[in-house]
């Protein structure tokens, strides 16, 4: 009996150990879904997003443009990638959300100040703030990336483990000599932010760098620069699906890659990272104008 019961402590024993492994592997996606879906009439495409992100098998997801978007709505989409937990900012709007296998504490919900909003969650022992920074004006973008800091500051006393992940749309400096000063991106943008100054994209006809400077600077860790090189890699935006949208080919969308769609960790979770990539590939091509962004950690002490 003494042989038997050795026997089977020697054969369970590394599978506990896997498991536990696997328990301690902790997986995150950001997305920007796009207009919530079309306002709600494209549920072919809510149901391929609900499939790419169940194959995932992520333990949180941070979700922009949830628009026409209810709590109860949200909560079906987390229950369909096996999420029994799930917050929604606001109902009105461009709204964002967090969903996670695990209870969620909603520390705040941020809209003073925000052009969209941001969404201060806990779980796991982790604090999230789901951003989706002002699309249109450099200024705005610079005073929400100051709301948001002055935040990031107080969860900073209480917690090593912290992350800012969403849609920025705006720009790392990691990635500043990647963009052709003299190709299609900028010149498009220039010729569409003529006159406008702060309160458009460009600052003296090219991207500015001081807000995702800002966060860098706190300091947060940008996982996608530390696990890629190239816009090939890293482009989060735009999708394929906007070819058709903007009498574009492939290629001309391609040539206008650009990366605005980040997940920013504290210093201690940046050494527990595992990997960090955008889903830029086929499979995501016509799920949303923007691409998907996941990073996976090891949480074991």
């Amino acid at each position: 009996m003494k042989f038997r019961n050795i026997f089977w402590i020697l054969v369970l024993l590394p599978l506990l150990l896997t498991s536990q492994d696997k328990k301690n592997n902790f997986k995150i996606i950001t997305y920007n879904i796009w207009n919530g879906y079309d306002w709600g009439k494209d549920q072919e495409r809510r149901e391929k997003v609900q499939n790419w992100i169940k194959d995932q098998t992520p333990d949180v997801v941070a979700l922009q443009e949830l628009c026409a978007y209810t709590s109860e709505k949200l909560q079906v989409d987390a229950l369909s990638w096996g999420h029994s937990f799930s917050v929604l900012l606001k109902t009105t709007g461009y709204s964002v959300g967090f969903t996670s296998k695990y209870p969620i504490e909603v520390k705040e919900k941020i809209t003073e100040g925000m052009h969209h909003g941001a969404l201060h969650c806990k779980t796991n022992g982790i604090d999230f703030m789901v951003v989706h920074l002002h699309p249109g004006s450099i200024a705005r973008r610079r005073e929400e990336a100051s709301i948001v800091v002055r935040k990031l500051e107080n969860i900073a006393k209480t917690t090593s483990n912290y992350v800012v992940l969403g849609d920025f749309n705006a720009h790392s400096p990691f990635d500043a000599d990647l963009y052709d000063p003299h190709g299609k991106l900028l010149n498009r943008l220039r010729n569409s932010n003529v006159g406008k100054g702060l309160d458009g994209n460009l600052v003296n006809g090219n991207f500015d760098y001081a807000v995702m400077s800002k966060f860098l600077s706190f300091p947060l860790y940008d996982l996608v620069q530390k696990y890629s090189a190239g816009l090939a890699a890293r482009g989060s935006f735009p999708g394929q699906v906007l070819a058709e949208v903007n009498n574009e080919s492939s290629e001309q969308l391609v040539s206008r890659l650009e990366r605005i769609d980040y997940i920013m960790v504290s210093p201690e979770l940046y050494m527990k990272s595992l990997d960090a990539k955008v889903h830029n590939g086929e499979g995501n091509w016509y799920l949303s104008d923007h691409y998907p962004v996941s990073a996976s950690f090891d949480l074991k002490d």
